[in-house]
């Protein structure tokens, strides 16, 4: 599976390419950001990060893009600014015809480190060490584009056996009918058929 991390900004946008299996080791394919001017129109800056992600999709063609779900923060700004770029990233990989998952920082630092406190110090040195790189990817919107793409590749075998079964579950259902019911009258009737009729 080759995964697209994006971990969205509307000054620095991180992106990161990560391809394997879980259970496997893993192979970082590429990594980088996509920077906006501050001093830019909104508009502007988010044609910007468009035009990035579209050219690592067109380099890297990935089977699935991986972004950071928008959590609420203090800073409204700051949020906003995020939540514009993630809905570039997944409007990008929804007109190519990619599936969009969303991990929340917590996943990913829990799916990465073993703890959904962890610190971008150690993101990004555990995304370091899983992918056998020489240093930590430099700036840490960098780290947690890979942190992503590796969360996702590890926890999407789990996440289509859950939704398979829920599949499963659901076709195995059967569907009840609520008629609607007298005093007089039976629930339901449930006689069966023969050529000639209902039976007695």
């Amino acid at each position: 599976m080759r995964v697209l991390g994006v971990d969205p900004g509307l000054t620095r946008c991180g992106v990161g390419v990560v391809e394997g299996v879980a259970g496997r080791p893993l192979t970082m394919l590429g990594v980088g950001v996509v920077r906006t001017p501050t001093d830019a129109e909104l508009g502007q800056r988010l044609v910007a990060v468009e035009q990035g992600i579209e050219r690592w999709l067109d380099e890297y063609r990935p089977e699935c893009v991986a972004v950071e779900r928008v959590f609420s923060q203090h800073n409204v700004r700051t949020v906003m600014g995020t939540a514009q770029a993630s809905a570039v990233a997944m409007l990008c990989a929804a007109r190519r015809g990619i599936p969009v998952a969303l991990h929340t920082p917590s996943e990913v630092k829990a799916a990465v480190t073993g703890s959904g406190r962890a610190d971008k110090a150690q993101v990004g040195a555990m995304v370091t060490r899983l992918l056998r790189l020489d240093a930590p990817p430099k700036p840490a919107d960098a780290a947690d584009a890979l942190a992503l793409a590796i969360c996702h590749i590890w926890r999407a075998p789990a996440q289509n056996r859950l939704q398979q079964a829920v599949a499963l579950h659901a076709a195995r259902t059967p569907t009840t009918v609520n008629a609607p019911t007298t005093a007089n009258a039976p629930t339901t009737v449930n006689a069966p058929m023969t050529s000639k009729g209902l039976t007695a």
